[in-house]
């Protein structure tokens, strides 16, 4: 585990009038693992998610990357610093092909810092078609690669978002709810591809209801319950946590 963290978070609170929905949270994120974040709904999950990418600003706290101060960075330029993230919701494009996704997601990549594209043909745009075939093969859609995203099968939808996110070349990759609405054998095969994600060098933090795929993905799980963390670690030692065991099972009187 490398000594300093990839993305720190320190004692950050997000506030919407007068809800406090991430309450005074501080997590250390390091390269090569898989994280979990778990917790009950309204735990204030995706809010921590937002937080990170830059759709919200924090109320208090900080959150870097190494010695880069992210609360300051709107969302595409932490983008570009190698944070992307996948939705709950699948968030597709209508009459876009699956190869079409992962070249949205390049062509963040391809522009210049003022803003022009790469001349077609030239050795850099060559290279992202072969990033772009890459990806589609690591996940199994170059079969599927002119076919438009939004006729193909839900739990193939899912890879082409992931692979939309992946095209962006991440250092960490965050997924709400990536095995939502799938059936237990989409959800193993999702699993195989998020595995071989992480075998690319690929750092994952992922939100996940389903606690047999947290268990058997993460290395390391940070459990929220009213936007505050009440227990991280292994999922070994979170299955035994008995604020873990209260917070999703409630007291016994």
């Amino acid at each position: 585990m490398s000594q300093e963290p990839l993305l720190t978070l320190t004692e950050v609170d997000k506030t919407f009038g007068g809800l406090l929905a991430v309450n005074n949270l501080s997590i250390n994120i390091y390269k090569g693992q898989i994280y979990g974040l778990i917790g009950p709904n309204g735990a204030g999950k995706t809010t921590v998610f937002n937080l990170i990418t830059g759709v919200y600003p924090c109320t208090k706290g900080s959150i870097f990357s190494e010695s880069i101060d992210l609360t300051q960075l709107k969302p595409h330029a932490i983008t570009r610093l190698g944070f992307a993230r996948t939705f709950q919701t699948i968030r597709l494009f209508a009459n876009m092909t699956t190869l079409e996704h992962v070249m949205v997601g390049q062509n963040f990549l391809a522009r210049s810092p003022i803003g022009g594209i790469l001349p077609l043909g030239s050795g850099k745009e060559r290279n992202l078609r072969e990033q772009a075939k890459e990806i589609l093969i690591l996940l199994g859609l170059w079969e599927v690669r002119h076919q438009k995203a939004l006729i193909l099968p839900y739990g193939i939808q899912r890879k082409v978002e992931i692979a939309r996110a992946l095209a962006t070349q991440p250092k960490l990759l965050l997924l709400d709810e990536p095995t939502a609405g799938l059936n237990i054998q989409e959800t193993k095969d999702l699993l195989k591809t998020l595995n071989k994600i992480h075998e690319q060098g690929i750092t994952l933090l992922i939100i996940e209801h389903d606690m047999r795929v947290i268990m058997e993905l993460c290395d390391h799980i940070f459990v929220l319950n009213f936007g505050q963390k009440i227990a991280e670690g292994t999922p070994d030692q979170i299955r035994v946590n008995e604020q873990v065991i209260e917070a999703y099972l409630g007291k016994e009187e």
